[in-house]
């Protein structure tokens, strides 16, 4: 099983969206400061996560969402599992 994930800074107002197979370790390698893109915004909450059957239609999902991170259908997917989150 594949996940798709997006991760919220608890300091800035960043967002990460990611695929891996294993979301608890991801979330810890990117607050332990494992993932240099991330790093500096530590640390980070996990705030959307969808399951894919494969890595294949993980990352295309994960494309999908990058194609809208910041406007309105971003914001719009991460209040329908966050309620009153504004991203």
């Amino acid at each position: 099983m594949h996940h798709v994930y997006i991760l919220k800074s608890a300091i800035a107002k960043r967002h990460y969206i990611g695929v891996t197979s294993n979301i608890a370790q991801r979330l810890e390698n990117h607050n332990r400061g494992s993932t240099r893109s991330t790093k500096p915004f530590r640390p980070w909450v996990l705030v959307y996560s969808e399951a894919f059957g494969s890595r294949g239609e993980a990352l295309r999902r994960e494309r999908e969402i990058k194609s809208y991170k910041g406007g309105d259908a971003f914001r719009k997917l991460i209040s329908k599992h966050i309620p009153g989150e504004v991203a």
